[in-house]
C-alpha cells in the first residue's frame, strides 16, 4: 500500500499481541456478541467487514450465516494472513481484500454490498479518512442497506480518563474526535439516514458505542437524522 496506516495496537511491532490485546482490554466477547446480534447476518447476504483486523468478527459472520458472502477489508497485508489463516482454521469462507476504508466501494463494487460492519477502526484514522471511508461505505451499500459500526464514541465522564489509554497507542489528534462524539454526525454527513447510538458500552480502555444507520431506499426522501 502506498499510503500510511495505524497499524494494530498503534505500532507495527504490536500486531501478535493484538487478538490478546483486545480481549483483555475492551471486554471483546461481550461487545462482538452485541454486535454480531445488531447485524443479525443472513445467508445469501454480501456482508463487508471494513478494517477487518485479524478476522475474527469476520469468521464469526461467516460461521453465524452460512451462505453469506462476508468479505474483510484491510491495509495491513500482515493482518490479512493472520485473518485467512484464522478463517481457513475455523473452516470458513471469508474473502480477504487489501485496502483502505476509502477504497471499499471500488474494491467490492458500488451498490453491492447488504451490509457494511466496523469495529475499532473509525477511531484510528485522521478526520479526512473518517470522512472517505464513511462515504465509501455508503457507495458499496445497495438501496436500503445497513451500516453498523461498534468503536469508541463519546467519552463520557471517568470513560474520559480510560480512553487515554487508547490515544497513547494510536495517537491524541486522530482519537479525540470520536471521544468528542464526532461519528454520529460524519454518518449523517456521509448520506445515511435514521443514524443512532443503539448501545453503550464501558471498558476498561473508555466507553464503545454502537451505531446503526441505512442507505435509503430508491424511493425514500431525503436524509435525516435521529437518536
Amino acid at each position: 500500500m502506498t499510503a500510511s496506516f495505524t497499524p494494530a495496537l498503534g505500532h507495527a511491532a504490536l500486531s501478535g499481541l493484538y487478538d490478546p490485546a483486545i480481549a483483555l482490554l475492551t471486554r471483546e466477547r461481550v461487545w462482538r456478541a452485541r454486535l454480531l446480534d445488531q447485524v443479525e447476518p443472513r445467508a445469501g447476504e454480501t456482508i463487508v467487514d471494513l478494517g477487518c483486523g485479524t478476522g475474527s468478527f469476520a469468521v464469526s459472520l461467516a460461521r453465524r450465516a452460512p451462505g453469506a458472502r462476508v468479505v474483510g477489508l484491510d491495509p495491513d497485508g500482515d493482518i490479512l494472513a493472520r485473518a485467512a489463516r484464522k478463517a481457513e482454521a475455523a473452516g470458513q469462507s471469508v474473502r480477504f481484500l487489501q485496502g483502505f476504508a476509502r477504497d471499499v466501494a471500488a474494491l467490492v463494487g458500488e451498490g453491492v454490498a447488504d451490509t457494511v460492519v466496523s469495529s475499532l477502526v473509525f477511531h484510528q484514522l485522521p478526520m479526512e479518512e473518517k470522512r472517505r471511508g464513511l462515504a465509501a461505505s455508503w457507495r458499496a451499500l445497495k438501496p436500503g442497506g445497513a451500516l453498523h459500526i461498534a468503536d469508541y464514541g463519546r467519552q463520557r465522564g471517568a470513560m474520559r480518563t480510560l480512553f487515554r489509554i487508547v490515544q497513547s497507542l494510536d495517537g491524541y489528534e486522530n482519537t479525540q474526535p470520536n471521544a468528542d462524539g464526532v461519528l454520529p454526525d460524519l454518518i449523517a454527513e456521509a448520506g445515511f439516514i435514521d443514524v443512532r447510538e443503539v448501545h453503550v458500552l464501558p471498558t476498561p480502555t473508555g466507553s464503545i458505542s454502537f451505531y446503526r444507520a441505512k442507505r435509503a431506499g430508491p424511493n425514500a426522501p431525503g436524509t435525516a437524522m435521529g437518536r
